[in-house]
């Protein structure tokens, strides 16, 4: 498609229209601009003679002025043939509200983000751009809205109708790619048994989704706006059935399931830990049999709880890997940056980079990874105003990893569950930080700090990971929860958070040693790499 373009009448402003033309052209457009103050005449005439699909229009002055050059163009459209071309319009919020009144203008932008205006030019390139329709696929969405990444937001109030309404504002903002549901404790632990639920407990967490047809509601909720792709977790109950439910009424967009965890080990079903692995898995290989992409939300569960960074790594390659051996042809990969609450930039940074790194030895033909990068839940300050600044950092520092997903984590999150409105505001402070990356950030190669704390990670984790495989006879030991049972007995996967589980052992002790999470000697206060800490383990267990 081709585009003229040009700032109009007296205006020599054109800083607006190249950057327009820019992105335009960086899209696939062929562009051809006219310069500052061109006559109507003159932008017509030219548009008629390259056969132009589309005017672009930029004028910054006195709305007055600008009304009377629309008028002309007005007049003159038919006189020059261009009827049936698209015209569009940028300038300053006055003189775009003058624009609005004009017909002929098919969109007119001034507030919006490139990436807004990326998406519009993206959109006019369909065959049938009147009825464009934003990609309802996790995978074609991304590859839509490329080089910007998906955002998303979890959201659940505590009744149906607040949250109906809210995601019905979300969606018309069209600043969202993927609502993430957020049912209550008593939905996503008993929704199949619902004689179980606790009345007094209804809508603590999230939204109490009781029936099937609720989920259904939510869903239309999001038909409008941008389309907005759903998506829910798994639930710590009934992991298949649930499944099954999510793809019948809100076109789950991908899975989220842990390996290890909504069992007795955390306390979030009453499930016994090896059958729920057993479960979980099964749930892993259902999804991957319909095709759906698969996220394994298991590593962050382990820094939540302290877990050393060493454990972050092991057990984000470990998800990968096992979602790989159940058939998953596409894993989405989640980050939770910041956690444990301490960390530095740098050495969390460089945990993610070792993660990531061990992760992508698994791609092939078959396996794709797509990196999804948030905020961590526990770092946000209680002041309002601070919180903002550090959704705006931690979003930095996920844009290195270059994700195709981007889970925003709203500036209330240390107060109170956030309402659209402020999903709204943290989105926008979202969509900002990821436009001024990708325009370029520094070279993490050249981190020499960086670069060194990925190299021992990875060593460190990939010793732990052959320690874990001996514990298991089978051919695919890893596949095998018993393996993850011994594990933790024997204390190779533990937090300090497991102290009185049943399960867990909860003998390590972790520390911020220099802005990173290590394992060390209660005693001595030395770090513990995992060769003596494994051995000591050995011994013990013995």
């Amino acid at each position: 498609m081709k585009i003229v373009g040009a700032s109009i009448g007296n205006c020599v402003h054109v800083a607006g229209i190249l950057s327009f033309l820019g992105l335009a052209r960086s899209v696939g457009y062929e562009v051809i601009f006219l310069g500052p103050a061109v006559p109507v005449n003159e932008l017509l005439k030219k548009a008629r003679e390259e056969d132009a699909d589309m005017i672009a229009i930029s004028y910054r002055l006195t709305p007055q002025v600008a009304k009377e050059l629309f008028k002309e163009i007005e007049e003159k459209i038919p006189k020059y043939g261009l009827e049936n071309k698209t015209f569009v319009f940028g300038g300053t919020s006055k003189v775009a509200e003058v624009a609005k009144e004009f017909s002929f203008f098919s969109k007119v932008f001034s507030k919006e983000s490139r990436r807004e205006l990326v998406m519009y030019l993206k959109g006019q390139t369909k065959e049938k751009k009147e009825n464009f329709m934003p990609a309802q696929t996790l995978l074609k969405r991304i590859e839509e809205n490329a080089p910007y990444p998906l955002i998303r937001h979890h959201f659940g109030q505590p009744t149906l109708e607040e949250t109906i309404k809210g995601i019905e504002k979300m969606a018309e903002s069209g600043l969202i790619d993927v609502i993430s549901l957020a049912p209550d404790q008593n939905a996503q632990q008993y929704f199949f048994e619902p004689q179980k639920m606790k009345a007094e407990l209804s809508g603590a967490g999230g939204v109490p989704i009781r029936k099937k047809e609720d989920f259904m509601k939510l869903y239309e909720a999001s038909r409008r706006g941008n389309y907005p792709l759903m998506r829910c977790y798994a639930g710590t109950t009934h992991i298949v059935e649930m499944a099954k439910m999510l793809h019948e009424t809100i076109n789950n967009a991908w899975a989220a399931i842990p390996l290890s965890w909504y069992n007795e080990l955390d306390g979030r079903s009453e499930r016994k830990f090896v059958d729920a692995v057993r479960e979980n898995m099964e749930g892993i290989k259902w999804n991957a049999s319909q095709g759906l992409p698969v996220e394994i939300n298991e590593p962050h569960q382990w820094t939540l709880r302290s877990a050393h960074d060493t454990i972050f790594v092991t057990m984000s390659y470990i998800a990968a890997y096992v979602a790989k051996k159940l058939g998953v042809k596409n894993y989405v990969s989640q980050y939770m940056l910041n956690t444990p609450p301490g960390v530095s930039f740098e050495m969390d940074l460089a945990k993610m980079l070792a993660a990531q790194k061990m992760i992508s030895t698994l791609e092939d033909e078959n396996f794709k990874v797509i990196t999804e990068v948030r905020p961590g839940l526990m770092i946000f300050p209680s002041d309002m105003d601070e919180a903002k600044g550090q959704l705006g950092l931690s979003l930095t520092e996920g844009m290195f990893l270059k994700p195709q997903i981007v889970h925003v984590v709203a500036f209330t999150e240390a107060d109170h569950a956030a309402k659209a409105d402020e999903i709204i505001q943290s989105l926008k402070i979202a969509r900002r930080v990821v436009e001024e990356s990708i325009e370029g950030l520094p070279n993490v190669s050249e981190i020499k700090n960086v670069n060194q704390r990925v190299d021992e990670l990875i060593s460190e984790a990939s010793y732990l990971i052959d320690e874990i495989k001996k514990l298991s006879s089978s051919n695919e030991p890893l596949l095998d929860p018993q393996t993850y049972d011994k594990a933790l007995k024997i204390g190779y996967l533990d937090t300090p958070n497991f102290v009185g589980s049943k399960v867990g052992r909860g003998k390590i002790v972790t520390a911020i040693i220099d802005g990173k999470c290590e394992a060390i000697d209660p005693k001595t206060g030395h770090i513990l790499k995992e060769k003596e800490r494994v051995e000591k383990l050995k011994s013990s267990y013995s």
